[in-house]
């Protein structure tokens, strides 16, 4: 059994996701390894054939010319440097798994972490409906198996897919970690469902959740003394009343820096993975977009997160300044593509299933009161039988 408190210090961990859903952007149609610069370069004519600087050479009709091809900064690739020079080991990619990520004040061991993450993912489950075809669960386990290795996890990750059209994914304390085939089936490629991922990892392996039930648990601690050294009677119990109003402002600040961390590391272990960094980028511009399109697309809870267009800017900081370039990446496979193409087709089928006829349904009290109105359902509560005491017999 979970403690009511951690369970509710632990919720926004839950939210942490990201879910959130990750997003295709133009920026990855562009081949691997490829220098974003060339391009414009390339639509000028050789120095050769153009003496004199001004005027241009014209280019030709088929082509765009490098004014009209120049791309807003966040839906280009991010240019990176050959080597990088990074300032401690949590900047070095080669150190990953030898440095001291998820290191402070916590009242949690790594057995008592396990122990709470696998409480609270038997909650989870008794309340899902988990995805069991093993195609699907066997390529979603290894995706995440493999960003795991290249992070540094302290603790072993149990990965499993969860049947809701929610894009979103979470990891529990312990390595309890949740995918929604939501989010799957909204991934393009595959480098942007492993970005999610390595988000969400990266959550468990700063030990986020277990630090920030320590920290409600310090500052519950704190208002003890107002209790019993302050004002007696109901006024230190009114000033203890005030000082739990400064919680939840504290956990939403604390929330965004761990955010900027879990952007921070989860870029790192996806490239150490192999995938495209800049899938990443995308994932946030999907959003941004979403939400101005529709406003609200973005659940409420999401809104303590650091501001897209900043998490955009940090992003594409990091890629540059201490990610080495490489001659490939991995953007997608054709598994992936099977494989959501297989998850597709098990959704469909619930649904349908979910919609036969004959199956129970569930009306809420005021469609039953509207249908009572309308003097159209038979099944009203006027007609539902009732029990009367028998007269009784002279």
């Amino acid at each position: 059994m979970i403690p009511s408190t951690l369970r509710k210090v632990l919720v926004p961990v839950l939210a942490g996701a990201l879910a959130i859903a990750p997003a295709l952007s133009a920026a990855q149609n562009q081949p691997s390894g490829q220098d974003p610069t060339q391009q414009p370069a390339s639509t000028t004519a050789p120095p050769q054939q153009q003496p004199a600087p001004p005027p241009p050479a014209p280019t030709p009709a088929s082509e765009p010319t490098p004014q009209k091809t120049q791309k807003p900064a966040a839906d280009q690739p991010v240019q990176q440097k050959d080597t990088v020079a990074p300032k401690n080991s949590k900047e070095d990619v080669e150190a990953i798994g030898n440095r001291g990520v998820g290191k402070g004040v916590n009242f949690y061991s790594l057995e008592r972490e396990i122990a709470l993450g696998k409480g609270l993912a038997q909650e989870v489950e008794r309340s899902s409906k988990l995805i069991d075809d093993p195609v699907v669960v066997e390529y979603v386990n290894r995706v995440g198996q493999n960003l795991v290795r290249n992070s540094d996890a302290r603790v072993p990750f149990t990965i499993k897919v969860i049947d809701s059209d929610q894009v979103n994914a979470f990891a529990l304390p312990g390595g309890f970690f949740y995918v929604n085939s939501g989010l799957i089936l909204r991934a393009q490629e595959e480098s942007e469902l492993a970005g999610v991922m390595a988000h969400e990892i990266s959550h468990v392996t700063a030990r986020h959740g277990t630090k920030q039930a320590t920290k409600g648990e310090l500052m519950q601690l704190a208002t003890i003394p107002l209790i019993l050294l302050g004002p007696g009677g109901m006024a230190g119990y009114g000033i203890y009343e005030a000082t739990q109003l400064a919680i939840p402002f504290s956990y939403l600040k604390f929330s965004r820096d761990a955010e900027r961390e879990a952007d921070f590391l989860g870029l790192q272990y996806m490239y150490k993975a192999g995938y495209d960094p800049n899938a990443y980028v995308t994932f946030f511009e999907r959003i941004q977009t979403d939400e101005k399109r529709q406003p609200g697309t973005i659940p409420k809870i999401f809104s303590t997160h650091p501001p897209t267009p900043e998490r955009i800017a940090n992003t594409q900081k990091e890629i540059a300044r201490i990610l080495p370039a490489k001659q490939e990446y991995v953007v997608t496979t054709s598994e992936f593509d099977q494989v959501k193409a297989r998850l597709r087709n098990i959704v469909f089928s619930r649904k349908v299933q979910d919609k036969a006829p004959g199956k129970p349904t569930l009306r809420t009290k005021t469609e039953r009161a509207d249908k009572k109105t309308q003097g159209s359902d038979p099944g009203t509560d006027d007609d539902r039988p009732t029990l009367k005491r028998r007269p009784d017999t002279p």
